[in-house]
């Protein structure tokens, strides 16, 4: 009987072509993207067999990395912490293209803080201030936003704000929580397993965060600033209609490419949104 092959993530075995078939067999469909990413963060072969393992566990590949890209930039990530999709980087664009000269941004619901590091990384000298009910998530955040003299807020939603902010908000950026509760248990397990369901589940529609962001936001918008919220396809008729119960002329832009949607809302008779 010839000897017994070893195992994929054993470190002397672990060749890059190894490392490749490992994560495909544990069902990772850009195994040769996570197989590059994996070999160029391990500190030798046994650090690289950890993390390969890890993986094939299935921990999200940004968890067993300890960072995850998000327009252009390395964003920390730590377990129990909503990890950036790449989908949300429409909405940076959005906001920027709206606001371009935004003096003061806040990043509602900031997670890991990536949309406000990646609002206040284009907007030169931007006074920053996220905020995120979660302590975990308040904690990475503050690490990712520091590099541009970001300030984290731990608390409920607009609670969690300075009120020397009200009326003087440029870029409102809110990626709430839009998975309807019946539907969480259907999302992927990397998700669900991995992520505080507090960053998931927006209530029987989806839609109880958005609500409550929307009929807030004229408060703090300065004239020209502008509420941008990512939302499901289906939500969107009813995301629009709660950003008009609350005084807020709105739209709806859409990437097909990330297939990504967001609400962006303004003030009525501020400037138009365009």
């Amino acid at each position: 009987m010839p000897p017994a092959s070893p195992s994929p993530s054993s470190p002397a075995s672990l060749t890059h072509d190894a490392v490749v078939g490992a994560l495909r067999a544990a069902g990772c469909v850009f195994a040769e993207d996570e197989a590059r990413l994996l070999l160029s963060a391990a500190d030798g072969p046994r650090e690289l067999a950890t993390l390969v393992d890890r993986r094939v566990s299935g921990l999200p590949l940004e968890l067993v990395l300890g960072w995850a890209e998000f327009a252009g930039l390395r964003i920390t990530v730590a377990p129990g912490v909503f990890v950036p999709r790449r989908r949300t980087e429409f909405l940076v664009r959005q906001a920027l293209a709206h606001v371009p000269d935004a003096r003061v941004v806040v990043d509602l619901c900031c997670g890991s803080g990536a949309v406000g590091a990646a609002l206040a990384a284009a907007l030169d000298g931007a006074e920053l201030h996220a905020g995120d009910i979660d302590p975990v998530a308040v904690r990475c955040a503050r690490r990712n936003v520091a590099p541009f003299g970001g300030r984290v807020h731990e608390g409920d939603l607009f609670e969690a704000l300075p009120a020397g902010l009200r009326g003087r908000v440029g870029i409102l950026a809110a990626n709430v929580p839009y998975v309807p509760t019946d539907e969480v248990a259907l999302l992927p397990a990397e998700a669900r397993e991995h992520e505080p369901l507090v960053a998931l589940d927006g209530g029987p529609d989806g839609l109880d965060v958005l609500r409550r962001v929307a009929a807030e936001a004229p408060r703090w918008l300065a004239p020209e600033g502008c509420l941008l919220i990512e939302t499901s396809e289906r939500q969107t008729p009813v995301a629009l209609e709660a950003f008009a119960a609350s005084g807020l002329s709105a739209r709806l832009l859409v990437s097909d490419e990330l297939y990504a949607h967001v609400v962006v809302g303004r003030v009525r008779g501020g400037p138009a949104t365009t």
